[in-house]
């Protein structure tokens, strides 16, 4: 085989451009993370105190809805306090074994970030309490009754933990950070402020009345929202546009299925059916999910969080129904005992039907 032939066979490098334009957008300092402002007024005490003191700064944990800047927010600790930092999940610990390697391979100050720690296994959230704690793990050697536990000293070290679900934490373990932050959806003038940031990076000319349109609709989330933002710029670049205008945004946002409050197909396809299927509800979580085609997982963590929060559906005894805006979204003028029930909605207290 010739050489010219070999080169056919190699598959190119295809590089993640979207990956590679969110690390691009995010904040490298604590000066420049938008919004979170009694966070970040916190989370600057916490780490100038740890200067004074030369010392690590305590445990952190973030907790909050995805896209709010967690993982910004540990990159930024890690660049404020000029140490390294080790990335890793709760999934990816599968066993005790592998969270006692990272820790024994960390480096004094170092910084682990455990995203998604609401999902480590129950044994290695036993190892970690004492880590935490008392910066020592206990190696077992040997199996049954001849197994010895051999103290192992780490370096002390900074654990920030990040998670969508701080009500799975086991209270042994939240309550060993030092410090517990939560992440609220921004506002609408926060996300403008955050698309402005990202456009300006992304070197784009862009009118204060297109920002303002994907600021809308953007769900109160800055990875939406640049999401978002680099959603238009795609499609303003293939209409040849040097500049992007509300037209720009309407006309890109319209086409991916975004409307002017933020839901997508996915939220509009259980608000219809919702209406139109079951008349309102109430309805089962597994019934609404396999009349949109979808998990349960998907429809309760993606879709109902938003739909609930914006008072589209709520959550009954009985199940989910649609609320009277629900209905209005979708085009339908709700009975009288919709409205009746939606007023009342608030008097019964909601359960996970």
């Amino acid at each position: 085989m010739s050489t010219e032939d070999k080169d056919r066979l190699v598959a190119p490098t295809i590089k993640n451009s979207d990956s590679a334009a969110e690390n691009a957008l995010r904040p490298k300092v604590l000066g420049e993370f938008i919004g979170q402002h009694r966070v970040r007024e916190q989370i600057d005490v916490l780490l100038t105190a740890a200067r004074h003191r030369n010392s690590p700064a305590d445990h952190i944990l973030l907790s909050g809805p995805p896209g709010l800047g967690k993982t910004t927010l540990a990159l930024i600790l890690a660049s404020e306090m000029d140490t390294p930092i080790r990335i890793t999940s709760g999934p990816a610990i599968t066993h005790a074994g592998d969270l006692a390697a990272i820790l024994s391979s960390l480096v004094e100050g170092e910084i682990l970030f455990l995203d998604e720690i609401h999902r480590l296994p129950r044994p290695a959230e036993e190892l970690l309490y004492l880590a935490m704690e008392d910066f020592r793990v206990d190696v077992v050697v040997g199996k049954g009754p001849g197994a010895t536990a051999i103290p192992l000293q780490l370096p002390h070290f900074t654990l920030v933990g990040a998670t969508t679900r701080a009500g799975l934490l086991p209270s042994p373990l939240r309550d060993r950070f030092g410090f517990t932050a939560h992440l609220d959806f921004y506002e609408v003038d926060e996300i403008a402020e955050v698309l402005e940031r990202s456009s300006k990076l992304l070197g784009l000319k862009i009118d204060g009345a297109a920002i303002a349109e994907i600021a809308g609709r953007s769900r109160g989330t800055p990875r939406i929202a640049n999401r978002l933002l680099r959603r238009v710029r795609d499609f303003a670049q293939v209409r040849g546009a040097a500049e992007l205008t509300r037209d720009h945004a309407r006309a890109a946002l319209e086409m991916y299925e975004v409307d002017e409050l933020g839901l997508d197909r996915l939220d509009r396809a259980v608000l219809v059916a919702l209406v139109e299927r079951f008349n309102g509800g109430p309805v089962g979580l597994s019934t609404l999910a396999i009349a949109v085609g979808e998990e349960t997982e998907t429809v309760e963590a993606v879709a109902e969080p938003f739909l609930v929060r914006n008072g589209f559906m709520a959550r009954t005894p009985r199940g989910r129904i649609a609320t009277a805006q629900g209905w209005r979204h979708v085009g339908h003028e709700p009975d009288a005992s919709v409205t009746a029930a939606t007023a009342t909605l608030f008097d019964t207290p909601a359960i996970d039907a």
